[in-house]
């Protein structure tokens, strides 16, 4: 047995070394763990990890202690020696223990001496049912006694509650060099758009008697007082079992429990076919489906059957077979199907510790997941999880089809139902399950008088142009979760039941581009910039830009200026997006837009960080910051979501001094001022996200400094920099500055390009870096259209490699270098013609198809329109076509690889 033993443990250890680089990482930094683990096993291993102490540096130390728990729990779910409920409660106990850790540093740091009480963390979902995954976030409500708690002389209760909820979140959260504790979620708490992240108990209690809806009913199911003070979290729960567990269930609530499973299956299950790709939480025959398969039960009969009131998922389904609510072979049928896709589940986090649901869709990253879990493959792995999927959803969709007996549909009013049918929803069911929902109060934004009143004046056009939408149901389930996150509704529809285009605008942008949903989801004001019919002109230039919003953000103070100029940017890079949904502007023409846009965001504030620098440490007598931009800012094509490739550089002498009240040498004031450059475009603030700036392209990369001056960046490009730099150097541009300073900059990089090459050598060594770039980040997929053979990336390299031999044709911008090159028959004429057709997707998968899947059925016809095709599958054809021309050209110029070699 012994032997077995070890040869499980060191199987699990070869396992998370091939497959789950996360966890590799982990056993190389806890060596003697891993070596007890091999010895003695997992317990007698993880009795030895104790919590950290207070007084350590607590960010580090907790960090540190997760990294040892979640390899030796890993190792122990791999190895067989825990199964899934045992890693489940190890991980809900550590959970605990850490938010107790946490908490109590966060009392020592306000209040010393003193012992944490008075604040309780209620742990609601799966740490509340010791049921937390591999990788989770936890999702709990915090409550405070403002008479216990211990606090400063001068404090508010609750804002010393308030500063210590936070300073608790932040010790867990924080992502530091050592990673993060746990992922911390406080929007379950009542109104949490409005209302502090910790609660008086009181407050709590007198709105979960009073205001709570049934979804907040069934998310208490799976409650405790987890962590702190440990008392007072108890006697609130004991306080709200009344609103938990009803012992009447009337009629409205029967519904209210119907709609939320309805809910389950209309937002998540929707087009999930079982395959790569499927999400095993939420997809249909999930692990959510089983879960709330038991809590559905547990509410209907648990008001007057104690029994029933169990957290964890398995003991609920046991208890409900128990008491004879449902058959004892479901029961164990069931628990064993979500044995099996929990575990699983934590196999995809082991790898990289992430979030994760779903099954990778690349054959690759699944056969990985499948030999984690000890299978052979993932074709192994899906025979695996069929018949489990399947089972469950067959088990699901008889309790849909019970509660809908009991229930019924939601009602139709005023012929509802045939207005969803002629609008194209067939059948409606699930519009009118979701439009019943809205009229029952069931969302925030819709709870008052005036909201409802809204609604019903907007309804008939709302449905008209929801149904008009490519996909109708996915539509509504966007513009439902867009509603979902509005304070009040009123606004909102009166707005569109005012400029009932804007209503079509609102439902095509939802349903073809995933991006721009998003966008408007988190700032729904966006749809009023599109009132201006100026939204649609061609999109403006840096200069007009700067004019249009000089008078607006004139006199505003540093902070503020942030602000307005990413909601700036934000609406007028929304309105580029929907010119391109609507298909009235050439894709091209849009990223050009994108690219003065970024422009004039970046003139704005660098100017008002200068200016801010200089009141602090004055200026540089003769010299200045430049910017240079690369890339796709430099060749002015940025698409909806591209990063800003800059170098920053500085004119004068490196060793003059500046003359402000706390001066600074020229090479520590430029380094420093470039860091608050790159942070105004780059750091999230309350009005959100601008851009993420890479400087990674500056010489050295990021070993070097982050300025220099010019003489150093022209002495490194002549002495240093290797070809694949002279080569990006193509598409340099600067953008900041001084027109002196950049046509100073301009005319280093015209000569640095016009420098003689060996032709030879030049392709070689492009080819050596291509080859590189291809191994180290293979395509995605046949539609990654920058990487694979013949990609957006291949074209470039051919044409730099062409451009430095020839010394012709050094503009930035891709297309017009292009034009200039086949002029002067240096370009296959073909190839032009591939660059804009593929340029032309890129600039829209962008947009339709983020996350580098194929765009959906719906917006597939979109995509070929604006690239010039009359569908989907003869785009798919011109772009095979014009992959296959750039492949040419790249092969005609790059070695043959007998020929690279030395």
């Amino acid at each position: 047995m012994a032997i077995l033993d070890v040869s499980r443990r060191q199987s699990a250890l070869d396992r998370i070394n091939a497959h789950a680089p996360f966890l590799a990482r982990l056993a190389e930094l806890n060596p003697d763990d891993v070596g007890r683990f091999l010895a003695d096993g997992t317990d007698v291993t993880l009795a030895d990890v104790a919590p950290p102490a207070v007084d350590d540096d607590i960010m580090r130390s907790l960090r540190q202690w997760r990294g040892r728990m979640a390899l030796l729990l890993a190792l122990g779910d791999l190895s067989g020696e825990h199964d899934v409920a045992t890693t489940t409660r190890w991980l809900s106990s550590f959970a605990d223990r850490a938010c107790d850790a946490a908490l109590a540093a966060a009392f020592a740091e306000r209040v010393p001496g003193e012992e944490p009480r008075g604040l309780s963390v209620i742990a609601l979902g799966k740490l509340g049912s010791h049921e937390l995954n591999y990788s989770s976030d936890i999702d709990p409500i915090l409550i405070f006694d403002p008479e216990t708690l211990p606090r400063r002389q001068r404090d508010d209760p609750g804002e010393a509650a308030v500063r210590i909820a936070r300073r608790m979140t932040e010790i867990l959260s924080a992502r530091t060099g050592d990673g993060h504790v746990l992922r911390v979620d406080l929007r379950l708490r009542p109104h949490p758009e409005v209302t502090p992240i910790v609660l008086p108990e009181s407050a709590a209690i007198s709105y979960y008697e009073s205001e709570a809806l049934a979804w907040e009913q069934a998310a208490f199911i799976r409650s405790r007082a987890s962590a702190g003070d440990r008392a007072l979290g108890e006697n609130f729960l004991a306080a709200i079992q009344p609103f938990i567990w009803r012992r009447s269930l009337d009629f409205r609530q029967l519904k209210e429990i119907g709609a939320m499973s309805d809910r389950i299956r209309d937002h998540f299950a929707q087009g999930q076919a079982f395959g790569p790709g499927f999400d095993l939480k939420r997809g249909r025959g999930g692990i959510r489906e089983i879960e709330f398969f038991a809590q559905v039960h547990q509410l209907i009969y648990g008001g007057r059957d104690p029994s029933l009131r169990v957290p964890a998922t398995v003991d609920a389904l046991a208890a409900l077979a128990g008491a004879g609510r449902i058959e004892p072979e479901v029961a164990t049928r069931l628990s064993g199907h979500y044995a099996t896709l929990r575990r699983i589940e934590h196999r995809l986090q082991m790898i990289e510790d992430q979030q994760t649901h779903s099954l990778p869709a690349q054959a690759a990253a699944l056969d990985c997941v499948a030999r984690l879990d000890g299978e052979a493959d993932g074709a192994a792995l899906l025979a695996m999880l069929e018949p489990v999927v399947t089972d469950v959803g067959s088990c699901y969709d008889r309790l849909v089809a019970e509660r809908a007996v009991t229930t019924g549909l939601p009602r139709d009013e005023g012929g509802l139902a045939a207005q969803l049918i002629a609008a194209g929803f067939d059948p409606p069911d699930a519009a009118l399950r979701t439009i019943a929902e809205w009229r029952g109060g069931k969302l925030r934004a819709l709870r008052s008088p005036a909201a409802l009143d809204a609604l019903e004046t907007m309804l008939p056009e709302l449905v008209r142009a929801l149904g008009a939408a490519p996909d109708p149901q996915a539509t509504l389930t966007r513009f439902d979760k867009l509603v979902a996150g509005l304070p009040s509704a009123i606004n909102f529809f009166h707005l569109l039941a005012a400029q009932p285009e804007l209503a079509k605008i609102a439902t095509r942008t939802l349903s073809l581009a995933p991006t721009l949903a998003d966008a408007l989801a988190a700032r729904v004001e966006l749809i009023e910039g599109l009132i201006d019919k100026r939204a649609f002109e061609a999109p403006a230039t840096k200069a007009d830009l700067l004019a249009e919003w000089d008078a607006g953000l004139a006199g505003l103070d540093y902070e503020r200026l942030l602000d307005r100029v990413r909601d700036r940017v934000g609406e007028r890079r929304f309105a580029y997006g929907v010119q391109l949904i609507a298909g009235a502007t050439d894709p091209l023409t849009i990223a050009c837009g994108y690219s003065e846009l970024a422009e004039a965001a970046l003139q704005l504030l660098a100017d008002a960080t200068v200016a801010e620098f200089v009141q602090a440490h004055g200026r540089i007598a003769d010299s200045e910051l430049v910017v240079l931009a690369l890339g796709r800012l430099g060749g002015r094509a940025l698409t909806h979501a591209s990063d800003l490739d800059l170098i920053y550089l500085f004119t004068g002498d490196h060793l003059a001094e500046s003359d402000g009240p706390r001066p600074l040498g020229a090479t520590t004031y430029y380094n420093r001022l470039a860091q608050r450059v790159t942070a105004a475009m780059s750091v999230p603030t309350a009005a959100g996200k601008l851009y993420d700036v890479d400087t990674r392209l500056r010489p050295q990369g990021a070993q070097g400094p982050l300025v220099v001056t010019l003489d150093s960046f022209e002495r490194y490009q002549r002495e240093e920099a290797w070809t694949w730099e002279h080569m990006a150097l193509l598409r340099a541009r600067p953008v900041y500055g001084s027109e002196a300073a950049k046509a100073a900059v301009q005319a280093t990089i015209d000569e640095l390009l016009r420098i003689p090459r060996d032709p030879t050598k030049l392709a070689a060594d492009a080819a050596e870096m291509r080859d590189k770039i291809a191994a180290h980040k293979p395509a995605k997929g046949a539609l990654d259209i920058k990487g694979g053979p013949g990609g957006l990336v291949d074209l470039e390299f051919a044409m730099q490699v062409t451009q430095l031999v020839s010394g012709q044709c050094h503009d930035p911008n891709i297309s017009a270098a292009l034009g200039c090159m086949k002029a002067a028959g240096l370009v296959p004429p073909e190839v032009v013609e591939a660059h804009g057709l593929l340029a032309r997707m890129l600039v829209m998968l962008r947009l339709t198809a983020p996350e580098g899947e194929p765009p959906t059925a719906a917006a597939r016809q979109l995509v070929a329109s604006q690239c010039g095709e009359p569908g989907w599958s003869q785009l798919l054809a011109a772009h095979d076509a014009a992959r296959q021309e750039i492949a040419n050209w790249w092969a005609s110029i790059r070695p043959r690889q007998q020929e690279m070699k030395p």
